[in-house]
């Protein structure tokens, strides 16, 4: 049996996905619906049960779990990278985690949780992922930070070597449509070319960048869920590791993808950015990879051109655009 933490969200309804694709339909889906249109990342999925966050965690404590767990993969948690209640985001995406972790280390189950490359900050203490690292890295925002609290809590207890954290860099595809303003620029721009005929793009405040020139490594939601089955299979690898493609492009770049995969003409126009993210912006991230590559996990990410293509013709422009 496998459970999905944050099931119906983004990047955990595409892993449900994969499992599917693996012929494993035996998963408990974790996830808190409410009033979102979380419930149709689901509608095309198999899987056994569906268990709310809160009984959930109830059923950590008291141990009623089912005992034949292969892996907790967690994905649950608040990605608002604009939410500004502290006190929200660390119980949600700290100590919801340790729950889970501990609840793993003691029973020999196999724990995959989510990170983030927020936790980089501005990017000027690099984007390694050597553990040696993580105590000097300085988030921008709560979001980052919360999730830089359960990776030194990893750390402190010794349990790298018992448990799997991945820091997503700016994964896109399809799924994520209930995102509103987190969802990608990929997902908006194919919209707003729809609409206008052209794509929006925050212009640059930092002298080192030009308008459109920031950028930012894209990584499609396929190729972490071919990682994320891997790791499933390679139990035996731990650690804290980045999931990027190692290639950082410019929004420019990703502007064209999406006016080729639609057969458009380019057309850029460049917007202030609002003052309230300005001292927060990321010009650059690039996830250094050497790490993940040397555990021999086979990570050849597909270009940016390509996946936009991907995620365009065959989900975006058709009337059913979940996996």
């Amino acid at each position: 049996m496998f459970i999905v933490t944050g099931g119906a969200g983004f990047i955990g309804s595409a892993i449900v996905w994969k499992l599917n694709e693996e012929g494993i339909e035996d998963i408990i889906i974790v996830d808190e619906l409410g009033s979102t249109e979380k419930w149709k990342n689901l509608r095309n999925r198999r899987f056994s049960d569906y268990i709310h966050k809160d009984k959930f965690i109830e059923l950590i404590r008291h141990d009623k779990l089912p005992k034949d767990v292969t892996a907790i993969i967690h994905m649950g948690a608040c990605s608002s990278t604009t939410e500004l209640n502290a006190d929200y985001l660390t119980e949600n995406n700290y100590r919801y985690s340790r729950y889970l972790a501990e609840y793993s280390i003691l029973r020999g189950v196999r724990f995959i949780y989510a990170s983030s490359a927020a936790t980089y900050g501005d990017g000027s203490n690099g984007f390694s992922d050597d553990i040696k690292k993580v105590e000097i890295l300085k988030p921008l925002n709560m979001y980052g930070f919360s999730k830089q609290m359960f990776d030194l809590w990893v750390l402190k207890n010794k349990l790298e070597g018992e448990i799997t954290g991945l820091k997503f860099f700016n994964v896109f595809g399809p799924n994520e449509y209930h995102k509103g303003e987190m969802s990608s620029v990929v997902y908006k721009a194919f919209f707003q070319v729809q609409e206008t005929g052209k794509i929006r793009l925050f212009k640059s405040y930092n002298k080192k960048f030009k308008d459109g020139e920031q950028k930012r490594d894209f990584i499609f939601i396929k190729d972490c869920t071919n990682i994320i089955w891997w790791l499933i299979n390679h139990r035996e690898i731990n650690g804290i590791f980045n999931l990027g493609t190692g290639k950082a492009r410019t929004w420019i770049d990703l502007a064209n993808s999406v006016f080729f995969a639609m057969e458009k003409k380019p057309e850029i126009e460049f917007i202030e950015m609002p003052k309230e993210i300005r001292q927060k912006y990321q010009y650059f991230t690039e996830a250094d990879m050497k790490k993940l590559k040397s555990t021999g996990c086979p990570v050849n990410f597909r270009e940016l051109e390509d996946s936009v293509a991907d995620y365009i013709r065959n989900y975006l422009s058709h009337q059913d655009p979940y996996i």
